[in-house]
């Protein structure tokens, strides 16, 4: 190749890694699974405000999940329990509340959260066992606890406040988990983005030898990211509670796959050092609104599972691939 042609080709270059696909794949997906659904279901209520904002409602508890794991991922590590943790936690605040009142009970539910996280998070970053492993223990030990904490009954949530505060009820003409949504996402996206806490979690996931020779103590980092997503994986859990007004053993069940597919095509990198809130929130709302385009489309749960699971394997693919570059 001629020197000319080679000075042609380097602005193409330097062009194209200006440009990040990963970055906007999630808003193009977004926009093209919209345009689909208004399409072919425009005669089947798709598009109704009534269907569009129970779309918002529906994933605002997978969202405050998947902040709290584009925490875990962007350190290079990642959390399998927080479906096991959000139904505790909405069970030991039911429980707990019918007893000794509501603010002793949202105690009981974000404690709960926060107490797995830290089991979780003493066992990954000070006894050195891979998170895969831990949390995906810690998913069936407290899967188990959910069940038996209850036998397997429901518990109704009859506080008015409470199921108001955290799902039924509005502020100013808005769903009160809208609300929680955009402080969530507000809060989470300031500390990931302009903390030093935020930094230190980017650089433990890009490279955490590196990370700990600079200066930052890395298994702190591993332990708060893990606190961090039981705490929001407690928080879901009182929202499942509150917009239901009731708890089970099976909230939370069906929904890490979900929090994963959002966080992933979000554009966090499944091997750490790279994510995003505001992608994860994108994510989320996407996963939504494909389920409820499928199920409009008259879809069964197990094809509805086979097309996450394809999206999921394409998001992975595109992440391992731009972390290779």
């Amino acid at each position: 190749m001629s020197t000319a042609q080679s000075n042609a080709l380097q602005p193409r270059r330097s062009f194209a890694k200006r440009i990040n696909l990963q970055q906007y794949v999630v808003y193009f997906g977004f926009l093209a699974i919209f345009l689909f659904f208004a399409i072919v279901l425009k005669d089947s209520g798709f598009l109704t405000v009534r269907n569009l904002s129970n779309i918002v409602l529906q994933t605002a508890p997978v969202t405050i999940m998947a902040i709290g794991l584009v925490f875990v991922l962007s350190a290079g590590e990642i959390d399998l329990s927080i479906g096991s943790a959000v139904a505790v936690s909405a069970l030991c605040a039911a429980v707990v509340m019918a007893d000794y009142g509501m603010m002793t009970g949202i105690a009981a539910g974000l404690g709960a959260g926060i107490a797995i996280g830290l089991i979780n998070g003493v066992l990954v970053a000070y006894v050195r066992l891979p998170s895969f492993l831990v949390t995906l223990a810690t998913m069936g030990l407290f899967a188990g606890v959910a069940r038996s904490l209850t036998n397997l009954r429901s518990i109704p949530v009859t506080d008015s406040v409470f199921t108001g505060f955290f799902g039924s009820g509005s502020l100013f003409g808005v769903p009160s988990l809208v609300w929680w949504t955009v402080a969530a996402i507000a809060v989470g996206h300031v500390i990931y983005r302009e903390t030093r806490f935020g930094a230190h979690v980017l650089a433990t996931g890009d490279n955490g030898r590196a990370a700990s020779v600079s200066g930052i103590k890395v298994p702190r980092i591993r332990l708060t990211v893990l606190v961090l997503s039981g705490a929001l994986a407690g928080l879901a859990g009182l929202l499942y509670a509150g917009r239901l007004q009731a708890a089970k053993y099976t909230l939370g069940e069906t929904d890490l796959m979900t929090v994963i597919a959002a966080v992933i095509v979000g554009g966090t990198m499944l091997n750490g050092g790279k994510g995003s809130i505001v992608g994860a929130l994108v994510g989320s709302l996407m996963m939504g609104m494909l389920n409820n385009g499928l199920i409009l489309m008259g879809l069964s749960v197990s094809d509805q599972m086979i097309v996450r699971g394809l999206i999921i394997l394409a998001a992975v693919a595109v992440s391992l691939r731009e972390k290779l570059r």
